[in-house]
């Protein structure tokens, strides 16, 4: 399902295990640490670090870009881009900051360059809706296999359906998700709204 990876600017001073119970210790290791432990880690030379955060996060990451692009061949260079960003990014990590924020940063900002370049002649419509209170994301996704809900994301502006996938696939807070876009809670949370508002009524249409 997922662009293979190709990992060629990863540092070659690496100290790892190759086999045997060495390996299995190290692999439990690398499973017990968080995300941002594993990124300094790799950051300082240690690829099987990137190794499980690549485990973590690929399916997540793959799928906020097929459902924005609906386009596997797309969707896969978008993937496979994003990882080679954050590969060469390593050395500007800071463990001060959560690792999913950081990473679906690069991820957003590839997804937006790659429509600026797609649609040279269409702005990427950044500009803040009016907040009408937020509502419920929880509750409106009842199985994301349908159809009927995927032809609606896929129909969102732009910036609803950003929110709405960093919200159901990342696991992201909202002054989280903020920050990933640049924008603020409030906006959001109306971003949210909308987007929540739209796929009720293409269900029920």
């Amino acid at each position: 399902m997922y662009a293979r990876i190709y990992i060629h600017s990863m540092p070659r001073n690496v100290d790892r295990p190759l086999g045997g119970p060495a390996a299995i210790r190290y692999a439990a290791r690398m499973r017990e640490m968080s995300d941002e432990k594993l990124m300094e880690r790799y950051a300082n030379g240690d690829a099987g670090a990137f190794d499980e955060l690549y485990a973590r996060h690929r399916g997540p990451l793959y799928r906020y870009f097929i459902r924005q692009v609906n386009d596997r061949a797309s969707a896969n260079d978008l993937y496979q881009g994003a990882w080679e960003k954050i590969i060469r990014s390593r050395g500007r990590y800071r463990r001060s900051s959560p690792f999913s924020v950081w990473m679906y940063a690069i991820a957003h900002n590839h997804l937006v360059d790659h429509y600026r370049r797609s649609r040279p002649d269409t702005r990427v419509e950044m500009d803040t809706l009016s907040d009408q209170g937020a509502g419920p994301v929880e509750g409106a996704i009842d199985c994301e296999q349908n159809e009927q809900l995927l032809a609606g994301i896929r129909a969102l502006p732009e910036e609803q359906r950003t929110t709405l996938l960093l919200k159901l696939e990342t696991g992201l807070k909202m002054e989280e998700i903020a920050r990933v876009t640049g924008t603020s809670i409030e906006t959001v949370k109306s971003r949210l709204r909308y987007a929540v508002g739209k796929l009720k009524r293409s269900l029920v249409e």
